[in-house]
This record gives C-alpha cells, sequence and structure tokens, in this order.
C-alpha cells in the first residue's frame, strides 16, 4: 500500500467502565467539551471535542471488562474523499484482511478493519452533515458518489439533528476552549 491516499490523525476511541467518571474527566480537568452521546446497542457512547472541526476527537464507549488492561476501541484515520476510502477499502480486500466493516454514520463514511494483531482500526471522512450519534448503517462502496450521499440524505434526512456541518460547528465553536 505505497501509493495510498494521505490521512491525517482523526480521532481515538476508549473503552470504559464508569463512561460519566471519564467524560467528567475529560471535559472538566482536561478541557474537552461533550458535543454527542448516545446508545448504540447495549453501549454508550459519549463525544467529545476541543476543536469544533472535528464532531469528536475522543469517543468513549461503555463495555470495557472489568481488570481488562486493553481499553483502545479503535483509533482513526481521516482521509479527504470518497475515492481515497475507496483506495483504502480495495487495499485491504486485496490484502485479504478479515472483517473489513465499511459504515455509514450519516455524519462520517468509515471503513473499521483490524491490524495483524486484532486491534480495531477506521479510515473516515466526514459527511457534509450532522447527524446526532451514534448511528450505524452498511456502507455500499458499488455506489456512486451521488449515491452515497442520496442514499445518507434518504436515510437520516428526516431525523431532528440532520443539518450541515457548518451549522452545528458554528454552533459549537463558542462552547470549546
Amino acid at each position: 500500500m505505497t501509493d495510498t491516499p494521505r490521512f491525517e490523525m482523526g480521532h481515538i476511541a476508549i473503552c470504559v467502565t464508569d463512561i460519566d467518571r471519564m467524560a467528567d474527566f475529560y471535559s472538566r480537568v482536561l478541557g474537552f467539551k461533550i458535543t454527542d452521546g448516545g446508545l448504540l446497542g447495549e453501549y454508550r457512547m459519549a463525544f467529545l471535542s476541543r476543536d469544533a472541526g472535528h464532531h469528536h476527537q475522543i469517543a468513549l464507549i461503555t463495555g470495557r471488562p472489568a481488570r481488562s488492561y486493553n481499553t483502545i476501541n479503535h483509533i482513526a484515520f481521516k482521509v479527504s474523499s470518497l475515492d481515497d476510502l475507496r483506495v483504502y477499502y480495495d487495499a485491504l480486500a486485496a490484502e485479504g484482511v478479515d472483517g473489513i466493516d465499511p459504515t455509514n454514520h450519516g455524519n462520517a463514511w468509515s471503513i473499521y478493519f483490524r491490524d495483524p494483531e486484532g486491534n480495531r482500526l477506521e479510515v473516515f471522512m466526514d459527511t457534509p452533515w450532522q447527524v446526532e450519534q451514534p448511528q450505524r448503517e452498511a456502507l455500499d462502496f458499488s455506489l456512486s458518489d451521488d449515491e452515497i450521499h442520496e442514499t445518507t440524505k434518504a436515510r437520516f434526512g428526516a431525523g431532528a439533528s440532520f443539518r450541515p456541518v457548518e451549522e452545528w460547528r458554528a454552533e459549537i465553536a463558542p462552547t470549546i476552549t
């Protein structure tokens, strides 16, 4: 994968046992703002950021087993286009990586997968919209860019939180230190 698209560090997701305590610590002590949160199946999630340009820089996720030293749910890398995501998807498939999971979150299009030692990774790009999180739908890379946009709008557009991401960023910016 020497000709893969450039990416930037996106966010880190941490498995926790006491999400309220952890969200309080990251907010009160480290200055993060809780930007979103909710349930995804049995898991409670909180999203935190110190930058209005990022929906979240940290995601806290319940379900960490007692006495577990592994706290990382996943590490995410941000790309700039659906074409870039497709390059990574094709490269992962060509490498024979098991469990490649293309996902539509409404506010991001993602590919989840595991490295050779089982660490969970994500390559993603932001969509043009803010959608209350967590959300999770399958993403079909056989669709064109326009079809992916339309499918996302059809699936998430009726939600009360659906709006252009620029509006959300302008609203959240004054609340983030």
